[in-house]
């Protein structure tokens, strides 16, 4: 069966932290281990809420604040120096534009509520998707098998006809189960490659 569309995950793979020194100098201003930091940011309780959309992006980061024990006035530039070291792979996202409009392209993304504005006002990145799937909009997350099937409906394909790529083997396991062609994201090279093999031999 051809396949007819390629869904893409964003953090780690579209978007990846390039620089760990906002993160290390942040941590050490804050008296924590980066460990510490990354577990109240992507795996504490709000940040799971936060994914699932019963809480907002804005909320779990007053959490975050919160858990810290910082002052409202020192935490405002926190948010903005722990996401410094993070860079949109313009690159990847020209190979992506370049699929269409013979594939249908899907973003597949775990991520709070606030994720639709930063594509839409800061990366201006919207056009290179025929649909975006957010979990906070959704109320599921990966690897739940809902979340792929929705992502499935909206592009109106078969999991056959469809490649997922993500650099989380939960989620690339996620998608098998369902049935899609997958891609382990570990370089943008290795990824590029792996993909466009896939898509020749399919056609």
């Amino acid at each position: 069966m051809p396949i007819r569309a390629v869904i893409f995950d964003l953090g780690g793979v579209l978007v990846r932290t390039e620089d760990q020194t906002p993160r290390r100098e942040l941590a050490e201003r804050l008296g924590i281990t980066r460990q510490e930091m990354y577990y109240l940011v992507f795996d504490s309780p709000s940040a799971r809420q936060a994914s699932l959309g019963t809480m907002t992006a804005e909320e779990h980061m007053e959490r975050v604040r919160l858990t810290l024990g910082v002052a409202p006035e020192d935490f405002s530039t926190v948010p903005g120096a722990f996401w410094s070291g993070d860079r949109l792979d313009l690159g990847l996202v020209d190979y992506i534009r370049s699929l269409r409009p013979r594939y249908k392209t899907a973003l597949l993304s775990n991520a709070w509520s606030d994720l639709r504005g930063v594509l839409t006002e800061r990366w201006k990145i919207t056009d290179v998707f025929d649909e975006m799937v957010i979990s906070a909009e959704v109320g599921i997350v990966k690897p739940d098998a809902r979340i792929y099937h929705l992502a499935l409906e909206r592009l109106q394909v078969a999991p056959q006809e469809s490649v997922f790529v993500d650099d989380f083997i939960e989620n690339i396991d996620g998608g098998k189960t369902v049935g899609l062609h997958t891609i382990y994201f570990r370089t943008p090279q290795q990824a590029i490659e792996d993909l466009s093999k896939l898509l020749n031999s399919s056609n």
